[in-house]
């Protein structure tokens, strides 16, 4: 047994959850004191702005702006909220659809008998029947799904909330501007974190009371949650994906290529739903993601411990340790948090960057001290892990080495991914010196530049692989997984400051904001690019370790002794597997191509049939625009959607659970690549436009100014980048994943049931 009693266990896991809520709660209550009405005076401490002759110049007094940034941000909340109302009520039919699926499914393996069972792995015990497994897998999944609906809704009303409050605090100076937009994403870090640890520890308590000692049937039907957190997840990326990159392509071609005006232009109809898309794509759609791997790796690492001897011998404290893991990284973010709002200020705007790196930094370091006192109170000092039919033997520290390595390989994956998307360094500034001979050189650099990109991350996880798997076999992958998102309460932060300053940014411009407050606000948004894409990075290299653990569950799951790739089965599950990506990427991108073009068309028709629009005599139609980018979104959503829903159902029942296990292994090793690239791709080309836009440097001033032709090649590239990196990119890890835990929840089926057609044939 560990040190740690299990009545302590039970104290502290939900302990750590609540000071995570509270903590957002008083980051939102910190946030909320900058106010957004008019009529505020001098009480607001408007008294010490900075730039007072500068409003005076535009000759916009501080009422009317206030009164703007309050009618802007209100458009856009009530855009946002409306969208994802609609988004959810499709997304309810899948959820009730899916959650009959999985029942019947289940169910049906041995013919809806109520009687005990002998056990799968624990041989010789009686186990509950398997259409008690059928209801709980339901209730679980119809849990993730709420959880991971709940995660999205409430990091858009927070970034809503504060996307005004951030411009008005440009007004006072950069430092405070970053504070209220990283104390906004800190809202949102935790309160997802905290959710999600929150809804699983209570589900494992109420699941417990039915089945009391049988660990294995428990965990294996809590594996429901994070199926059900990555279903939602993927339908809020994908669709929020297509309409932000939509509205934003939109936006883009028609006022910056063809009309010349700036980004963010009020006269421009395609800004509001730009400005809401960020909201439901970036902040909604990323939330939903994030939480569903938090929840897939703790349901895989779960899982694998309850087959091991800790499950068996029914040490509670030692099963929960993925779930203490977590709670300790709510602790340690919590702390790292306060280094970047109350510890160090921000006095200008070369600090944005930097600091958000060290909070990167500042959490791998507190949490590897972190783990080693997890590892050493919550874990025997040795014990056995299930590895394929046979026993391990592991000592606690092994375990310690598996959850760090999976920490520090993300750390390197998002030190690698800001490389090559910060405009900072080289890779960037080539893609913007390339733009000087025309768009087409752009696309060929931003192309290689994300290929190359690919490579150290894929070590970085190779090597995590190796280790982990080395020392704990498969528990050992899962745990690390949950290492590198330990830290996802700052990941998320650091992640969600990018879209509430891009909102921020567009608020000043259509507010009328003075240039100072713009370069602010631009300056917040470039170094948030980098952030997103830090993000997007983690994101994807937690998936490939999540999907690995899933699939290792899954084949003992479906009782395959090896996964030989020579078998003509699970070849050609290979190499169909390895082309769902494309096929995905393909129909997402296409979606947001055609979209797009409904976009354009539109923005051109007001522009030209709209008299006085472009003199700023006219307002443009902003409500025709959010409804192309509405529709669209949520009628192209559902084909990719049913593409990763079904391909493990139609894989597993008709071809059976070797050529499934192919399937899952060849969308890992093509997914995880085509996903850094796509969206390291995308950031780069971004970033590069903001380079040459920002003029900071001597060659970028030999590049500009904005408007002038190698700024125009550098607006296409990042064009053509956008659906790479908000779109497709980020939903590809979602369907790594998904495919891999839908195939683990559905295995008693498949192995009962599965390859019809081998058995026709």
């Amino acid at each position: 047994m560990g040190l740690m009693s299990e009545s302590l266990t039970q104290i502290l896991i939900p302990v750590a959850a609540l000071v995570g809520i509270g903590f957002s709660l008083f980051q939102w209550f910190l946030v909320s004191k900058v106010k957004v009405s008019s009529g505020i005076g001098l009480e607001n401490g408007y008294k010490d702005r900075l730039i007072e002759e500068d409003e005076q110049e535009e000759g916009i007094d501080s009422e009317e702006a206030v009164a703007k940034c309050a009618e802007i941000q209100n458009a856009i909340s009530v855009g946002a909220t409306s969208f994802l109302f609609t988004q959810y009520k499709y997304l309810g039919i899948f959820m009730v659809v899916f959650g009959g699926i999985i029942f019947l499914f289940l169910g049906s393996v041995k013919g809806f008998s109520t009687k005990s069972e002998p056990c799968t792995y624990n041989k010789g015990n009686l186990c509950k029947p398997a259409l008690a497994n059928a209801i709980f897998s339901t209730i679980a999944f119809l849990l993730g799904a709420l959880t991971s609906v709940l995660s999205g809704f409430l990091g858009m009303k927070i970034a809503t909330y504060a996307n005004a409050r951030t411009t008005l605090e440009a007004r006072k100076g950069v430092g405070k501007a970053f504070i209220t937009a990283f104390r906004s994403g800190a809202v949102m870090g935790f309160l997802l974190a905290a959710n999600g640890l929150l809804v699983l520890y209570v589900s494992i308590n109420l699941f417990k009371l039915y089945y009391g000692d049988d660990w294995e049937g428990l965990y294996e039907s809590i594996t429901g949650y994070g199926l059900g957190g990555s279903s939602m997840a993927l339908f809020g990326r994908v669709g929020g994906g297509i309409y932000t990159k939509a509205a934003d392509v939109g936006a883009d071609l028609v006022g910056k290529v063809e009309r010349n005006i700036p980004e963010d232009d009020p006269r421009n109809p395609a800004v509001i739903a730009d400005n809401v898309g960020d909201n439901v794509g970036d902040i909604a759609g990323m939330g939903s993601d994030l939480f569903g791997s938090y929840a897939e790796s703790s349901c895989a690492a779960l899982f694998v411990a309850s087959i091991s001897s800790f499950g068996i011998g029914h040490d509670f404290s030692a099963m929960s340790y993925p779930l203490i893991i977590s709670s300790m990284g709510i602790v340690v973010c919590l702390i790292t948090t306060l280094f970047a709002t109350d510890l160090f200020e921000i006095k200008n705007v070369s600090e944005i960057e930097p600091s958000l790196k060290r909070q990167l930094l500042i959490s791998t370091v507190l949490m590897t001290a972190g783990i080693a006192m997890v590892s050493f109170f919550a874990l025997p000092s040795e014990f056995t892990i299930y590895n394929f039919g046979a026993d391990k033997a592991v000592k606690n520290w092994h375990l310690f080495f598996c959850v760090s390595i999976g920490l520090w390989a993300g750390l390197v994956i998002g030190y690698t991914t800001e490389y090559y998307t910060s405009n900072a360094y080289n890779p960037v500034q080539d893609v913007a010196d390339s733009c000087r001979t025309g768009a087409a050189t752009n696309v060929i650099f931003g192309l290689a530049l994300g290929y190359k990109s690919v490579i150290i991350p894929i070590f970085a996880i190779a090597v995590a692989i190796y280790v982990s798997f080395s020392l704990a076999a498969m528990y050992g992958i899962a745990v690390a997984a949950l290492g590198m998102l330990s830290t996802i309460a700052t990941g998320l932060a650091i992640d969600a400051y990018g879209p509430i300053s891009d909102n921020a940014g567009g608020i000043a411009e259509m507010a009328g904001m003075s240039h100072s407050i713009r370069e602010r606000t631009d300056a917040l948004d470039a170094a948030g690019n980098t952030t997103a894409a830090i993000g997007k990075g983690f994101a994807i290299g937690s998936a490939a370790l999540v999907s690995l653990a899933l699939f290792g569950a899954f084949v003992s799951r479906a009782g395959i002794k090896t996964v030989d790739v020579l078998t003509p089965k699970v070849f050609i599950g290979l190499i169909v597997g390895a082309m769902l990506p494309y096929w995905f990427s393909a129909m997402t991108m296409k979606s947001v191509g055609s979209a797009a073009l409904k976009m354009v068309e539109e923005v051109r028709r007001q522009f030209n049939t709209i008299p006085g629009l472009m003199e700023g005599r006219a307002k443009p139609d902003y409500a025709t625009c959010v409804k192309i980018s509405t529709d669209a979104s949520l009628k192209e959503m559902i084909p990719p959607g049913a593409l990763v829903v079904l391909s493990p159902l139609i894989a597993g029942t008709f071809f059976g659970v070797e050529t499934l296990a192919g399937v899952l292994a060849g969308s890992l090793v093509s997914g995880v690549q085509v996903a850094i690239s796509a969206s390291n791709t995308g950031g780069a080309w971004d970033n590069a436009k903001k380079y040459i836009e920002a003029g900071a440097s001597e060659h970028a001033r030999l590049l500009g100014p904005k408007g002038s032709d190698a700024h125009k090649a550098a607006v296409i590239g990042d064009t053509v980048g956008d659906p790479l990196k908000d779109t497709s990119g980020p939903s590809l890890n979602i369907l790594i994943k998904l495919m891999a835990v839908e195939s683990l929840v559905f295995a008693p089926f498949f192995a009962a049931h599965g390859g019809l057609l081998f058995k026709w044939l």
